[in-house]
């Protein structure tokens, strides 16, 4: 996914729908821009269930995707 290790802290709304960008191409991680198309990647579509920020997971390697699981803290450079 992509190169960015630290996770994106966003404002999610209740009940939104959004998309994860799974590929790493996006111009607008953490969310999905569709420049998957013509990969095997797909967004990962999920439903934010409070309004808060949140840590989304840009590095790709999360657990708990969408959101950040502190994976990224044990990547090396």
């Amino acid at each position: 996914m992509s190169k960015c290790k630290n996770p994106a802290i966003v404002k999610l709304d209740k009940y939104k729908v959004y998309a994860w960008c799974t590929c790493g191409r996006s111009e607008k991680l953490p969310f999905c821009d569709g420049l998957h198309k013509g990969t095997e990647f797909k967004p990962l579509i999920f439903k934010a269930e409070e309004d808060k920020e949140h840590k989304l997971c840009n590095c790709g390697n999360t657990k708990k995707a969408p959101y950040c699981d502190a994976t990224h803290k044990r990547l090396g450079d």
